[in-house]
């Protein structure tokens, strides 16, 4: 009971909605009112502050949030970690993930899932989102991880990990000592951008629409099929690029390149599991719940 009491915390303290929190775990809004009145009386410190129909956690309230999470993740490893005594995973699984998230974020994952499970032969494909996820549709892969926002019908979606696209510039542009740049000078300051079918292409694309801008609208130098292209290309150029974060980590450190903030615009989204619906396989099912607990910092 006192987990269950957790759970509802937590869902509340993640949407900051009582309302909303009720919704999601399917019960009732005084029931939620209660759980969380029962722990404030456990723990005999307020954990929320109330203003009107608005809420925010009290520093009890973000310890608690805190160390929720972790138990939570204890407990999402101790059912992972017993439950492959009762399947010892074998067999061939073949994967398929957008650029972005196959060179910059799934290597490491792999690794450590291939030690875990050295009977699984692993093949991976790498393409654009709008390829992955044709490649599904036509079963030549059993499950794949893309960028982007596309949805659709047939394909079910399963947030993976957080991600942010950043305008990025050499630091030998001179542009590049501006710092901050207004959205309306994307459209003439060059740029490089991924290829049409890129999940990266369809997000800023999407973002950009709040500030009445188009893709059209902006001035492209040359639209590149790779991030690895696109850096090699900024070095040699005075052009500037979005790019997922996770590419670019090692040259921010080594100060290769630097980051352009755009006043207003925060580009962020998440990587995505695909499957088809009604299908589920202990082979990409078990890859999902590693990767899940996999420590991606």
């Amino acid at each position: 009971m006192f987990d269950f009491r957790l759970r509802v915390f937590q869902t509340v303290a993640k949407r900051l909605n009582f309302t909303k929190a009720a919704a999601e775990l399917y019960i009732t809004q005084p029931a939620v009112t209660k759980h969380i009145h029962e722990l404030e009386h456990y723990f005999k410190t307020k954990l929320f502050e109330r203003k009107g129909s608005q809420i925010k956690l009290t520093p009890a309230g973000k310890i608690l949030l805190h160390h929720t999470e972790q138990i939570f993740s204890v407990y999402r490893s101790l059912e992972f970690e017993m439950s492959n005594f009762a399947h010892k995973h074998k067999g061939k699984l073949r994967l398929g993930a957008s650029t972005t998230v196959a060179q910059y974020v799934l290597p490491p994952a792999l690794a450590a899932f291939h030690e875990k499970f050295p009977d699984v032969q692993i093949t991976l494909t790498t393409n654009n989102t709008e390829q992955i996820e044709s490649a599904l549709k036509n079963n030549e892969i059993d499950l794949g991880v893309i960028e982007g926002r596309s949805r659709n019908t047939s394909i079910k979606y399963s947030e993976f990990i957080k991600d942010e696209i950043v305008l990025i510039a050499s630091n030998k542009n001179p542009l590049e000592k501006k710092g901050i740049i207004q959205p309306q000078d994307l459209k003439s300051i060059p740029l490089l951008l991924r290829e049409p079918g890129s999940g990266t292409l369809e997000v800023i694309a999407h973002s950009l629409k709040s500030f009445g801008i188009k893709i059209r609208d902006l001035k492209i130098e040359m639209q590149l099929a790779s991030t690895e292209s696109m850096k090699s290309y900024l070095l040699h150029s005075d052009c500037m690029a979005f790019v997922s974060i996770h590419s670019v980590l090692n040259e921010l450190k080594q100060n290769e390149f630097r980051i352009i903030d755009i006043k207003g615009l925060d580009i962020e989204r998440y990587f995505y599991f695909i499957q088809l619906h009604g299908e589920s396989e202990s082979l990409p099912d078990a890859f999902i719940n590693f990767c899940r607990h996999y420590n991606f910092r």
